[in-house]
């Protein structure tokens, strides 16, 4: 690995929201990569009486389901979070159900598989014919859980408690990009993110991320990567920093030591 103050062996590009890089800039520089923040959009909670209305009924169901740390946290800003007894709680991931925890909720439900094909797998979704489930959520977000949960018979309350702004690439994230002389990761965590960035970002800057090799956080990531023309892709076991970025390592482990 560089030393301290020496140049980075290699990079991440994180889609990550503006704001949201940190915690995959810190896994990255453990590894001795750089970061380079290529951010779509930022994220603007909600704060409306519509909003509050719909997520009163949301949180009212016997299953509510959350689709992201974000989610979470702009729910909280709207009410309190408290989870009845008799309610199921289902996250989809590892950071979502820390960040339900944070909010004072016990008992969440979280899929070993990070992804919205784990969250239909878990127990508590899996017979809800005529159940009520709320989504907590975001206009365009995990796109196959509504229509999901309805083919299973379910009542689907959706809240949608923040929106993502589409913003234009930096200019600093592009100079990066166009003057990257190391190997890079592309670190993929949205499908949207991906879509949002090559439609957005100048065709010399597309074609440099195609060069990148892609870690995507699941086996349909993987795919939609690979129909957008990316042909290095790898699959991570979780959209969390450090699974993204050791399944970075894996291939060129001894090359970056």
């Amino acid at each position: 690995m560089p030393s301290r103050g020496s140049s980075p062996e290699w990079y991440v590009i994180s889609l990550r929201p503006r704001g949201q890089h940190d915690g995959l800039r810190r896994a990255a520089a453990r590894h001795g990569a750089g970061l380079i923040a290529l951010s779509p959009w930022r994220l603007q909670a909600r704060d409306d009486d519509a909003t509050r209305a719909m997520l009163r009924d949301a949180l009212a169901a016997s299953r509510v389901v959350w689709t992201s740390p974000p989610a979470v946290r702009a729910a909280a800003a709207l009410q309190p979070l408290h989870a009845r007894a008799d309610q199921h709680w289902c996250a989809v991931g590892a950071g979502t159900a820390a960040a339900l925890r944070r909010a004072g909720i016990a008992r969440v439900q979280a899929p070993a598989r990070m992804d919205s094909e784990g969250l239909l797998a878990l127990e508590a979704l899996r017979d809800i014919q005529g159940v009520p489930v709320g989504l907590v959520t975001a206009p365009g977000g995990r796109g196959t859980l509504p229509p999901a949960l309805q083919a299973r018979g379910a009542q689907v309350i959706r809240a949608d408690v923040y929106e993502r702004m589409p913003i234009a690439p930096s200019a600093s994230a592009l100079a990066a990009l166009r003057a990257l002389d190391a190997p890079a990761v592309l670190a993929l965590s949205s499908a949207a993110a991906l879509q949002c960035t090559l439609a957005a970002v100048p065709a010399d800057i597309a074609a440099i991320l195609r060069r990148a090799r892609v870690v995507a956080a699941s086996a349909r990531l993987a795919e939609i990567a690979r129909g957008h023309g990316f042909d290095r892709v790898d699959i991570a076991r979780s959209a969390l920093p450090r699974d993204l970025l050791e399944a970075a390592m894996r291939p060129h482990e001894r090359a970056f030591r």
